[in-house]
């Protein structure tokens, strides 16, 4: 029977925002967030034993004010331990996000199953309910509609591109952690979308020469975002949409902005929740 590595970080309140994206940077998995106290708790499981300690060892170099405690559980009981706390969650006006044996019949979002799995993307994430809030907003509007194509950047899961693709919508979905992209083939069967959506290991530069696309979306990191402008621009097709996310609102946000600003795409809308923000362009060349 294989065994997980259950790694558990308490930060002060004032530095927990900083410890999640560094955690984000370091693993691409999922992982539990709940308040400790004056701070949060972070609670995540690894199945690579020696990345679980070097992942330890670099937090503890970087936030030495943060308790830190790891041990072995079964992987069973890793399984078993997000029914303890997943929920539905709604994101925005349109869609609704559940695990398959919380199916309640709720008939007024488009809805989203994911069985929860070790790649990062539940829904739970402020990130990723903002950019399905995002989109439900491009839909209402008329600036997403069914027949367009899009480019999942970072799919994580697969939510995004699991929400479009019930959108009536066609594309990409990319991120470079294999493991998620595993999880993420499972999820859009699960929800049908399987010929809507295609899967790849690999970043923006794996896309076919001069493919563009209506919609472009990326849900990653501030850095990532701001090194990758200049190949993620020139997919975006003449009068489609760019959103990101990943991006701390106060921190983070004006410099992803003037990263794609000085390309020409001028000031984004921004759309904001809880400590993130989700910049998006639309129509862009019209």
């Amino acid at each position: 029977m294989s065994t997980l590595l259950k790694i558990e970080f308490t930060i002060p309140e004032q530095i927990a925002d900083e410890a999640g994206v560094f955690i984000a940077s370091k693993v691409p998995h999922g992982w539990e967030e709940t308040p400790a106290g004056e701070g949060r708790k972070f609670t995540l499981y690894l199945e690579d034993h020696p990345l679980g300690h070097e992942t330890v060892k670099a937090f503890q170099a970087r936030f030495p004010e943060a308790d830190v405690t790891w041990a072995e559980q079964e992987s069973e009981d890793w399984a078993m331990a997000w029914k303890d706390f997943f929920v539905p969650v709604n994101c925005g006006e349109s869609f609704r996000i559940y695990p398959p044996w919380l199916d309640d019949g709720d008939s007024e979002h488009t809805h989203i199953v994911i069985e929860p799995k070790m790649a990062f993307g539940t829904g739970h994430h402020p990130t990723t309910s903002l950019c399905l809030a995002t989109i439900g907003r491009l839909v209402e509007a008329g600036t997403i509609v069914e027949g367009q194509t899009f480019l999942d950047l970072g799919t994580g899961s697969g939510i995004l591109g699991i929400g479009l693709s019930k959108l009536g919508l066609t594309g990409i979905g990319l991120d470079i952690d294999p493991q998620a992209v595993v999880c993420a083939v499972e999820n859009l069967e699960a929800n049908g979308v399987s010929g809507s959506m295609s899967l790849a290991v690999g970043s923006i530069d794996c896309v076919e020469q001069g493919l563009t696309f209506d919609l472009v979306v990326a849900n990653i990191l501030s850095g990532p975002l701001i090194e990758m402008a200049g190949e993620i621009i020139p997919r975006v097709k003449p009068g489609g949409s760019l959103i990101l996310s990943g991006i701390l609102a106060d921190k983070q946000s004006d410099a992803v902005a003037e990263a794609y600003g000085r390309r020409g795409l001028g000031e984004p809308q921004r759309f904001v929740e809880g400590e993130w923000i989700c910049l998006v362009w639309e129509n862009l060349g019209n």
